[in-house]
């Protein structure tokens, strides 16, 4: 599976085509209000990436404006891997991300609640789901055999990406965290009642992406 990643200078692009050349209340306004923050992620993973982040809102000025209120720029659904924490590979701080985070980044019932209460409630209206490289949750489902407690629940929720990366060319590792990733992006757009109307309405945007440990990069598996 081909991976695609924008170049900050491509991101800085989209931006200003999206934020500069909307009609107020036209579909590309709309459009623009939710890619604006997932530039907003590109360009914090750009500064983690290359050594050069800016920790921002991590301060006591913002500590005492979110006691007032909090505001996400983005729903971010990733792997509880101590290694992936999302704020700092966005480069992101206080308030700026509401995470759900679970092993294998499965949604269950539990899950889809608390994206649903940031999309209601919150008002977000972006939501990435992110694996990541040598996840050890696709690794144990890819192993099989008996998952010991409820762990099993975990792996029979990414067997049928399992199933369909096996069917693909290249690393099985690899192509069944992409195909994990894509299962649970197309679980949130199609869960009604709230986050199916919202897609479908053109107010919620859903995409997938990895993060390569090494480098620290992450990939984007969908376009928006």
């Amino acid at each position: 599976m081909k991976l695609a990643r924008l170049s900050l200078a491509a991101a800085a692009t989209l931006f200003l085509l999206i934020s500069g050349c909307a009609a107020p209340g036209s579909p590309e306004e709309k459009a623009a209000a939710i890619q604006s923050p997932m530039h907003q992620l590109i360009i914090g993973n750009d500064r983690y990436a290359s050594g050069h982040p800016m920790y921002p809102h991590q301060n006591a000025e913002r500590r005492s404006e979110l006691a007032k209120g909090q505001h996400p720029v983005a729903i971010v659904v990733s792997c509880s891997d101590s290694r992936v924490p999302p704020e700092i590979v966005f480069d992101q701080g206080l308030g700026d991300l509401f995470v759900v985070r679970t092993a294998g980044n499965v949604v269950d019932d539990q899950a889809l609640g608390s994206i649903e209460y940031a999309v209601e409630h919150l008002h977000t209206k972006l939501i990435v789901v992110l694996g990541h490289e040598n996840c050890g949750a696709v690794k144990a489902t890819i192993d099989g055999g008996a998952a010991p407690g409820h762990i099993g629940s975990i792996t029979h929720a990414i067997e049928p990406a399992v199933a369909k990366a096996r069917q693909e060319k290249g690393d099985l590792m690899d192509n069944a965290v992409n195909e994990n990733v894509l299962l649970v992006v197309n679980q949130i757009k199609t869960s009604g009642p709230i986050l199916s109307h919202e897609v479908e309405a053109g107010k919620l945007l859903v995409v997938g992406a990895r993060y390569d440990l090494t480098p620290g990069t992450v990939h984007w598996l969908t376009k928006p």
